[in-house]
């Protein structure tokens, strides 16, 4: 489970890191597929497998930022054999999670939605939290939540069954930051060693400042839990002709690796991809990485991709439609 990728159209699903991934870049569904940048193979839209107006914990109208995981020989006496985890983003959001025997479902949600709330005593009262990232942990044999709330602050949570969470630390603030820093949120954590940092966990997540555009910036831990964090963005928006970028998650392959991110143009927007190396010290952009379909369930925008293989195929789950009016959909490998 993890074991290096391998170069092929088909990966497994990665517990703790969840990096090797693949992607369509075809636009139009029954379209001519095309190799992806990096060499990665591509992904069709098969499915809509999240609705918010078909889910019963419903606050707001819209769910944001999927995150598939395995749950065999993880967790005792799992719902199911993968966990979706997502989350509404406006007031009072929530973290949320769905469960199924297969990656193209159909998912259940779990009855007692939200699993974590805005409101966890005496650890924190905010607006909303949102964005969940759950990392398997194979030092600790534990799931590990990653999320935000505000978007000033990004905390983490542990749990032994994916379910039931016990409250840790904050890990990320804009106090961490250059001054001038408004949001450090939208955060998805990777295990991935970097000998010469002593870490052997990454974090990448969404920046803003009093300049309203947004950038992708990173960290990195010996632990996942206390991180040292660049002080530079680590793809600027400047420099792939956005207006903001977000939404990142990290793939490695053939000894290197790339962040994949949603680049905003002012109105929808694709997944673009960027080659760091693996020690983080490239920024070779790629170019876009995964056409939007024009039509549904995309019309015009992707986000916040999370990715795994079920009997040799692979799938990516991601964020479909305009931003808070969206769906969680299905892409599968060609």
């Amino acid at each position: 489970m993890n074991e290096p990728p391998r170069p092929t159209r088909r990966h497994v699903l990665r517990g703790a890191a969840a990096t090797a991934t693949v992607i369509a870049v075809g636009g139009a569904a029954g379209g001519t597929a095309a190799a992806a940048p990096g060499g990665f193979p591509d992904h069709r839209y098969l499915k809509t497998l999240l609705t918010p107006s078909q889910l019963r914990y419903n606050p707001t109208g819209e769910i944001i930022f999927p995150c598939i995981r395995g749950t065999s020989g993880r967790v005792p006496a799992p719902l199911g054999r993968y966990y979706l985890y997502y989350a509404p983003h406006d007031a009072p959001g929530g973290i949320c999670l769905a469960h199924s025997d297969s990656l193209e479902g159909p998912y259940t949600e779990y009855p007692a939605n939200p699993i974590v709330s805005n409101n966890w005593q005496p650890h924190y009262r905010v607006s909303h939290v949102s964005s969940p990232h759950v990392l398997w942990n194979e030092d600790e044999k534990e799931m590990w939540l990653y999320f935000h709330g505000e978007n000033t602050t990004t905390r983490l949570a542990r749990s032994k069954d994916g379910i039931h969470f016990t409250y840790d630390k904050v890990v990320l603030s804009t106090s961490m930051m250059p001054a001038g820093t408004t949001e450090t949120s939208y955060a998805r954590v990777f295990r991935h060693d970097l000998p010469a940092k002593g870490a052997r966990y990454v974090m990448l997540f969404m920046l803003n400042n009093t300049t309203n555009h947004r950038d992708i910036c990173w960290g990195w831990s010996p632990d996942g839990r206390t991180f040292t964090f660049d002080q530079r963005p680590l793809v600027r928006h400047l420099d792939v002709g956005a207006v903001n970028i977000g939404g990142p998650h990290l793939l490695t392959r053939g000894g290197s690796a790339y962040v994949v991110y949603n680049k905003d143009k002012g109105s929808g927007g694709d997944l673009m991809i960027t080659e760091v190396g693996k020690d983080f010290s490239r920024r070779n952009h790629l170019g876009v990485f995964h056409n939007s379909l024009n039509g549904a369930p995309d019309n015009g925008r992707v986000a916040a991709p999370s990715f795994g293989t079920q009997d040799g195929v692979g799938y990516m789950v991601y964020e479909a439609g305009e931003r808070l009016q969206g769906s969680i959909a299905l892409a599968r490998a060609l």
